[in-house]
């Protein structure tokens, strides 16, 4: 649970960045945003591995 709580939580920090590329057109907002989906890419993928490995164990 507490990697599903990361992901809440960087999905927020995301937001305020996601404003400001979308309605600001500021790019270097843009850049941080891509990071952080790719970082939210790579903990989706941990998640899932944890999920099934606990799913098998279970």
């Amino acid at each position: 649970m507490k990697k599903f709580n990361e992901v809440k939580e960087l999905v927020a920090t995301l937001e305020a960045d996601a404003d400001k590329f979308y309605n600001k057109a500021n790019s270097a907002a843009g850049t941080r945003v891509r990071k952080g989906m790719q970082d939210l890419k790579n903990l989706a993928q941990a998640i899932r591995l944890e999920v099934q490995d606990t799913k098998n164990k279970g």
